[in-house]
């Protein structure tokens, strides 16, 4: 059996072949890498510059200036606290406080028991339900302590 390491050519490669014939086909490629590896594995890049003939540096802009695209597998699951000015206005720096606390963890990290990886985001479109949250692509609105203490058992089990 491979392991995820020896696949990441041979899979990288089918996922560019299979969307090279798009216009643009750089962010569905890496969406596909994403999708396939839980995160952009930097072995992926010089592969997709040379696929599509584009520098390195090129791939490297795009796959570090979109927030979504991880350079580290993310945790068991995802929190995305919004960090957006309405959310602001209704206290999210609070819940992202109670939300570190809860965790152990700051944005951009993942728990070191692999659980929950912690990541703001800039409007989830919950504007009037604010403060907001993404948990694994649930978004939960008009979160308070009870909601964060609620998310912390349930990443944690």
């Amino acid at each position: 059996m491979q392991t995820q390491g020896t696949q990441i050519e041979p899979r990288t490669t089918e996922i560019v072949e299979a969307h090279s014939a798009l216009e643009g086909p750089l962010l569905p490629i890496l969406l596909g890498i994403q999708e396939e590896f839980g995160y952009v594995p930097s072995e992926a890049l010089p592969i997709i510059a040379e696929k599509l003939n584009l520098s390195r540096a090129e791939v490297h802009g795009v796959a570090t200036f979109y927030h979504d695209f991880r350079k580290h597998p993310a945790g068991r699951h995802v929190l995305k606290l919004c960090q957006a000015e309405a959310c602001q206005s209704m206290g999210s720096d609070q819940v992202a406080a109670m939300v570190k606390s809860a965790l152990g963890i700051g944005f951009h990290e993942t728990a070191a028991d692999g659980s929950v990886t912690l990541e703001p985001v800039y409007c989830l479109g919950l504007c009037a339900c604010a403060p907001a949250a993404m948990l694994d692509g649930a978004v939960i609105g008009r979160l308070d302590a009870d909601m964060v203490d609620e998310i912390a058992a349930e990443v944690r089990s």
